[in-house]
């Protein structure tokens, strides 16, 4: 069970007709929760949608779409990919590696 408050829910995945969120408290993955579908907000109904969401007594009571958190994110994980995928300086791409 979810505990009761408020969290930060990235939607990892639809299973059927259920979208499963993962939900973050202090940058840490703290658990998965599974809502219908349809109860998300059609913007927000992709892949690693961000949202606000509120937990009482093991309900969903609040869910809110994050378009701003959302492209943030994204561009993070842009960037990082970006940086990852540069050719190390100094290095001949001709070169053999070692």
């Amino acid at each position: 069970m979810v505990t009761d408050g408020t969290y930060t829910a990235v939607l990892d995945r639809f299973e059927s007709e259920q979208a499963v969120l993962v939900l973050e408290r202090d940058g840490e993955d703290v658990a998965e929760i599974a809502v219908d579908r349809e109860r998300l907000p059609a913007p927000g109904r992709h892949q690693d949608a961000v949202y606000e969401l509120a937990v009482d007594d093991g309900d969903v009571v609040d869910l809110d779409y994050d378009p701003d958190a959302t492209s943030e994110r994204t561009e993070r994980a842009q960037d990082r990919f970006d940086r990852l995928s540069e050719r190390p300086p100094g290095r001949d791409p001709d070169e053999p590696a070692e």
